[in-house]
């Protein structure tokens, strides 16, 4: 699950920005998309007309892409990171609007007008009059002609995490200050006159390191070079006790550059204060610098700790196997960059020494590829995974419910299903919403949405190539060739367990541990009972894993241990499961 994360905001909003909430409660609460709404969105289409155009100068040849306009209250920061940090968020503070682009030549005017797709206003005519500060971006798109026999246009990674605001080789505008009318005639030009620069990768240290090398598998099947990652960290004592080898620890999850378990030599200011705060929030976790002192101190385990880095066209991971729209991630993630690392820093490179943990996306990548690699990894520590039994697809039962959007049996005007929670349980974005934003983000499946992640990691690819999605995302009707689908290709994780056990549940013996917070913001306890309740009535073999539910009111990111506890644990039990004389040398911080 692609959370949301929280950069500096204004103490105070705007009136568009107030008008924007209005209009996602009344959508809410109206059960109609955001542009059906109550209030001053409820206005004629658009004749507004928004041109950008870029010279030879910039690009000498055309441009396929996604174009957004951002529609920002300041220039601080620029409109294009306010309006992406916007749709992280989900909170529809920073209205954009998107349009896509095909072959559009140096001089050739990229339009945004009433056809154009918007968040929070559908369209936009939608969008309230006034000032805003006003941007453009073209999210720059690459040809692949894949190993499938499909021709496909989508965002190469540029090892920004799929991220259209700060993806490297993407063309923007200056921003300006303009009075918008969208009932008004007017046509506003903007030129495309910047480009995002590579990202800097920070450098090495002595206890970081970071790899990046180009798949053989993928490249292949992509038919275009693709790359994978990893940022590594070393034990204590690595450089000077050149014979030992060492186990690994994986930590699954989105790409990023940071280390795992947010290890950091330096203290921030108020890092002590703000992991007091996320404990009394809900869980046990420290700081990156608390968890730091750990790991460099005298009689903490030596093992190298790994996050992965697998982006893909579609999202800023793979989820870890291979899928008919990402490819052979699977494979090339175990054939490839694993043995990579094990060669590379002296590890031992056995099942037994690889464990596994990770939350949200990472808990459902840690256990995805803990069932359907049994014999490769030697036990997972699972998080608040994203959904594991899709009868339970957060609140939707893909398999029976007609619609995404709609509680069956819901009289006329009852709240439409939620996405998003406080752990009080108040309604935070429903269904209808999050699928809205995933539209206005891209078409195709190629905005790096949350929805449109799972349907290219679990489900078919349509007839134009590109991902079929499982539900409508305009009306929420479910398609359950797609459910089925997904189901019997093993995305499934209880239904594949199950169906599968006699030929897996004996090297998974032992191997399972799942945390799971009660009230997770993206309602995905429910898969986790339902997963718990099979694998409780295993018996031959029986699992002997272990379940640990959060409560009262524990969110997701909730965990029952510190971050430096729970390697402590994956390394005892590397080493209670090591064979006859095997060395258990790196146990004793030797």
């Amino acid at each position: 699950m692609r959370a949301p994360y929280s950069p500096v905001r204004s103490t105070t909003r705007s009136t568009a920005q107030i008008a924007a909430i209005a209009c996602l409660a009344a959508a809410a609460a109206t059960c109609q998309p955001a542009a059906q709404a109550p209030g001053p969105q409820g206005a004629a289409p658009a004749q507004l007309r928004i041109e950008v155009t870029h010279d030879a100068a910039l690009h000498d040849g055309p441009l396929t892409g996604r174009l957004y306009t951002v529609f920002a209250p300041s220039n601080d920061p620029e409109p294009r990171i306010a309006g992406y940090n916007s749709a992280r968020q989900r909170n529809g503070e920073v209205p954009f609007f998107s349009a896509d682009v095909e072959q559009a030549a140096p001089g050739d005017a990229m339009v945004i007008d009433a056809g154009a797709d918007g968040y929070p206003y559908r369209r936009l005519g939608g969008l309230p009059a006034g000032d805003y500060w006003v941007q453009a971006i073209l999210h720059v798109y690459t040809e692949y002609e894949r190993a499938d026999g499909h021709t496909i246009w989508a965002p190469q990674d540029q090892w920004e995490g799929q991220r259209w605001a700060f993806s490297p080789g993407n063309y923007f505008s200056e921003a300006r200050r303009v009075r918008i009318d969208p009932a008004s005639d007017d046509v506003i030009s903007f030129e495309l006159t910047g480009e995002i620069p590579p990202i800097e990768v920070p450098a090495d240290t002595e206890w970081v390191k970071r790899i990046k090398i180009q798949s053989e598998i993928l490249s292949e099947w992509w038919g275009h070079p693709m790359y994978l990652g990893a940022v590594v960290l070393l034990p204590r004592g690595f450089d000077e006790n050149p014979d030992m080898r060492y186990p690994l620890v994986i930590e699954e999850g989105h790409f990023q550059l940071d280390p795992v378990f947010g290890f950091t030599t330096e203290p921030p200011s108020g890092e002590a204060l703000f992991s007091q705060m996320r404990r009394e929030a809900g869980g046990m976790r420290e700081s990156g610098y608390e968890f730091a002192q750990a790991w460099m101190g005298d009689d903490f385990p030596r093992v190298v700790a790994v996050i992965l880095q697998h982006p893909t066209p579609y999202f800023d991971d793979s989820y870890g196997l291979n899928s008919a729209n990402n490819g052979p991630y699977g494979d090339a993630i175990h054939e490839e960059l694993i043995p990579y690392i094990e060669e590379n820093f002296r590890l031992i490179g056995e099942p037994y020494a690889r464990v596994m943990t990770g939350g949200s996306t990472g808990g459902w990548i840690s256990l995805a590829k803990m069932l359907h690699y049994p014999t490769y990894y030697g036990g997972t520590w699972t998080y608040y995974p994203d959904p594991i039994d899709f009868r339970r697809y957060q609140l939707v039962n893909i398999y029976e419910d007609e619609s995404a959007f709609i509680v069956p049996g819901s009289v006329p005007g009852a709240p439409e299903r939620m996405f998003q929670r406080t752990v009080e349980g108040q309604p935070v974005g429903s269904n209808r919403q999050i699928s809205q934003l995933e539209v206005a983000q891209g078409s195709r499946g190629r905005g790096a949405g949350q929805l449109d992640a799972w349907h290219a990691a679990y489900g078919p690819t349509d007839e134009d190539g590109y991902p079929k999605r499982l539900w409508d995302l305009d009306t929420g009707v479910i398609d359950r060739e797609v459910a089925y689908y997904m189901r019997d290709n093993g995305y499934d994780l209880r239904h594949y367990a199950e169906e599968n056990w006699s030929r897996i549940g004996p090297d998974l013996v032992g191997k399972i541990r799942i945390y799971n917070p009660e009230m997770d913001h993206f309602y995905l306890p429910y898969a986790v009972y339902l997963m718990e309740e099979f694998l409780e009535s295993t018996t031959d073999p029986y699992y002997a894993g272990e379940f640990i539910h959060g409560a009262p009111m524990k969110g997701h990111g909730w965990s029952p241990f510190t971050n430096a506890d729970l390697v402590r644990q994956m390394a005892a039990h590397v080493a209670d499961n090591a064979p006859e004389g095997a060395s258990t040398a790196w146990m004793e911080g030797r």
